[in-house]
């Protein structure tokens, strides 16, 4: 029995090689209430008259010009010509399993309003994926299959661009496409954080990410670290940072200036922590690195930590705990 239409909104660029395994695993799929807004960001080679095709094979894909330039003018184009009670996203480079749409709309019914259906991914490339790309699978995963995702926001984007699924009212809620802030998926998961949506866990893969290196989110500017530095940031200050509490950045390696480059900018004072001895006592950007064991004497703080070293993170975890402080609360990863 099927339940509601799913909108689901494809930007594309210069994909032609990819659009093929991409729109038949959409066509392809268990649930059959969809229809697809394509827009197409301006494409040089032969994507938009491949896609022209399938539309007219399927009158649930639907293509269109940006009325902009970029991914956000794009989504907001594809948004503006959607109707499905559900909006999921899909990225016209990857492949759907069978049943991505059936497993994530049961799962949006089942729970109702304020969820985020989420599913696990699975790289793959002509070339073999790297152990980084490796590890953030494993990573996402965990946290999908326990839909625990909320608790290392932080770190780095914790629901997958492509593969999320919420009620078209929860979506209008936190404003979906509005915002002009990149990476625009990050920037959305943060809103869902915000409006308290909950992470339906899944223990299924559901979505096959094609990783090549040119695909926009490797060669694109807006996915450049410091933009993800940026965003964190922000949304820190706004909805986790307590100004009554002391604050403070532990870490001095390029995410650590950047966070105190941003903190300065915006007027937040801060005690700047390292456990590197040729640091300590040095003035970065006009204030000084003091040791680590400061944190005792600092009065209820909030720490940022911008540490990358998995094994210093532990460690650092374990000195938090000893000092009787929670993650998401008193202490925040940033990497």
């Amino acid at each position: 029995m099927q339940n509601g239409k799913v909108s689901i909104i494809i930007p594309f660029k210069n994909t032609a090689n990819f659009l093929p395994e991409c729109f038949d695993s959409i066509v392809n799929q268990t649930y059959t209430n969809w229809e697809v807004l394509a827009v197409n960001d301006h494409s040089t080679d032969e994507s938009f008259e491949l896609l022209s095709a399938y539309s007219k094979k399927d009158g649930r894909i639907k293509v269109f010009q940006n009325k902009g330039m970029g991914i956000i003018p794009a989504l907001q184009t594809a948004y503006a010509q959607s109707s499905g009670s559900f909006v999921t996203r899909m990225d016209s480079d990857d492949i759907m399993k069978p049943t991505r749409l059936e497993v994530m709309v049961n799962a949006i019914v089942e729970n109702g309003i304020g969820h985020v259906a989420v599913g696990q991914v699975k790289y793959f490339s002509d070339r073999g994926i790297s152990n980084g790309y490796e590890r953030y699978e494993k990573w996402l995963n965990q946290l999908t299959s326990t839909g625990n995702n909320y608790d290392e926001i932080y770190k780095e984007c914790v629901i997958p661009s492509p593969c999320w699924m919420v009620h078209r009212e929860d979506f209008e809620k936190c404003k979906g496409f509005e915002p002009q802030r990149y990476p625009e998926d990050y920037d959305l998961t943060f809103r869902f954080y915000e409006h308290g949506f909950k992470i339906i866990p899944c223990d299924q893969v559901l979505h096959l990410w094609r990783d090549y290196d040119t695909r926009t989110s490797r060669t694109h500017e807006h996915y450049a670290q410091n933009y993800f530095l940026d965003i964190k940031l922000h949304y820190f200050i706004r909805l986790d940072y307590d100004d009554t509490r002391s604050l403070v950045v532990w870490g001095a390696g390029f995410k650590g200036k950047n966070i105190a480059k941003g903190l300065k900018r915006q007027g937040h004072d801060f005690v700047w922590l390292c456990d590197n001895p040729k640091k300590i006592g040095k003035e970065i950007y006009g204030k000084e690195l003091v040791h680590f064991e400061a944190l005792q004497e600092l009065d209820n703080p909030q720490s940022i930590i911008t540490v990358a070293n998995e094994e210093a993170q532990e460690e650092i975890r374990e000195y938090f705990s000893e000092l009787g402080q929670s993650p998401m609360q008193d202490y925040f990863f940033f990497c």
